[in-house]
């Protein structure tokens, strides 16, 4: 397991490339995106209302997003050198890919 410092350095990392992808995406797909490195929000009104919450979970050292009625728990993968979703493979940015498609029901790429 990753030292806590270490888990909030790579957190917050990860944290701010998302906001940045996330910011691009949202501008040409009208939603929002709200947050600091602590947490994010992608809030969506269109087709219909939801918000997806991006946190991390420091004392477990994961990544926790919840969105369409899930919760996916992403750790760090030291060979991918990424927060990775162990069910899938998926890494941060693949899985909020995915998630944000399906809300807003055209394929996006962060």
């Amino acid at each position: 397991m990753l030292e806590e410092k270490d888990f909030q350095k790579k957190a917050d990392a990860a944290f701010d490339e998302l906001k940045k992808r996330l910011l691009v995406v949202a501008d040409e797909h009208g939603f929002d995106v709200e947050g600091e490195s602590g947490k994010l929000e992608v809030i969506f009104e269109e087709p219909e209302e939801a918000k997806f919450v991006v946190s991390p979970n420091t004392p477990i050292r994961e990544i926790w997003i919840s969105a369409l009625s899930t919760s996916f728990k992403l750790g760090w993968s030291e060979a991918k050198h990424a927060f990775v979703l162990e069910k899938t493979g998926e890494d941060l940015f693949q899985v909020m890919n995915r998630v944000v498609s399906q809300q807003i029901g055209t394929q996006v790429t962060l």
